[in-house]
C-alpha cells in the first residue's frame, strides 16, 4: 500500500514538473523535438530509443520535456490558419476553430486515447512474470502524441494544401486521392503506436496494434468504390461544427 502511494505521489510530482515547464520556452530543447518529428515519418523506431535511454537515465520512459508537445501546438494552429483560409473564416470563426482542434481534437481525445491505451496494456498485456513493471500514463499520452504528429500533418496540412487544387472535385481521382491521404495518416498512427508499446520489454502480445491495418485497407477499398471522399467530408464536418458551435 505504501509502495503504490510513493509510486501515484511519484506520477504526480513529474506531471507537476511536466505542466510547469509548458511556459518555460527557454528550458526545452526545441532542436532534439524537431529532430523526433522528422524521424517519425523517415525512422520512427529512433525516437522510441530514446525512450529507452531515457528511462535509463531519469527512470521514466514518458517525456520530461514538453518541446515536442509545443511544437504540435504551434503545428496545429499553423495548419488552422491553412483551413480558415481554405474554408473563408472570419477572425472569430478561425478563434473557435482553433480552439476546438486544439482542446478537444488534440489535448481532450489525447487524454481519452491515453487513459485507454494505458488501462488496456497494464490490464492485459503485461507479462505475468514482470508484475512491478507498468505502463506510465505519461508514456502513452507520449505515444499517442507521435503517432498524432504524422496524421496532423497529412491531413491538416498536406491535404489542405491539395483541397482546392484536387480533393474538391467530384470525381474518382479526388476520391482516391483523399481516400489515400486518410488511409496512410491511420496507417502511421496504428504503426507507431504499436512501434510505442512494443518498444516496452514487460509487454506482451503488442502486435494487436497493428490488427486495424487489416480493417483500414477493406474500409479503403469499400469508401473509395461507394464514391465517398473522406476528404470533403472532413471539411463538411469542420464547417458544420463551427455553426454548431457559433449558434450556442
Amino acid at each position: 500500500m505504501i509502495s503504490h502511494r510513493a509510486s501515484c505521489l511519484s506520477a504526480a510530482t513529474k506531471r507537476y514538473k511536466y505542466l510547469r515547464r509548458i511556459f518555460k520556452f527557454s528550458q526545452m530543447d526545441f532542436e532534439f523535438a524537431i529532430w523526433q518529428m522528422l524521424y517519425l515519418f523517415v525512422a520512427p523506431q529512433k525516437v522510441y530509443r530514446d525512450f529507452q535511454y531515457r528511462k535509463q537515465t531519469k527512470a521514466q520512459f514518458a517525456r520530461d520535456d514538453p518541446a515536442f508537445l509545443v511544437l504540435v501546438t504551434g503545428w496545429i494552429f499553423v495548419s488552422s490558419v491553412c483551413f480558415a483560409l481554405v474554408m473563408g473564416l472570419g477572425f472569430w470563426s478561425f478563434i473557435l476553430f482553433l480552439l476546438y482542434v486544439v482542446a478537444v481534437d488534440m489535448l481532450l481525445m489525447g487524454v481519452l486515447v491515453a487513459t485507454g491505451l494505458w488501462f488496456v496494456s497494464n490490464r492485459y498485456l503485461r507479462h505475468p512474470t514482470e508484475p512491478g513493471q507498468d505502463v506510465e500514463w505519461g508514456f502513452s499520452f507520449d505515444v499517442h502524441m507521435n503517432a498524432f504528429f504524422p496524421a496532423l500533418v497529412i491531413l491538416h496540412v498536406v491535404q489542405i494544401l491539395l483541397y482546392n487544387v484536387v480533393l474538391h472535385s467530384d470525381n474518382f481521382a479526388s476520391h482516391l486521392l483523399g481516400n489515400m491521404l486518410w488511409t496512410v495518416a491511420l496507417g502511421y498512427y496504428f504503426y507507431i503506436t504499436f512501434l510505442g508499446y512494443s518498444a516496452l520489454p514487460f509487454l506482451k502480445n503488442t502486435r494487436v496494434f497493428l490488427y486495424p491495418l487489416t480493417l483500414l485497407a477493406l474500409s479503403f477499398v469499400a469508401v473509395t468504390a461507394s464514391g465517398v471522399n473522406l476528404s470533403r467530408t472532413l471539411m463538411e464536418f469542420y464547417r458544420q461544427r463551427i455553426l454548431f458551435s457559433s449558434h450556442l
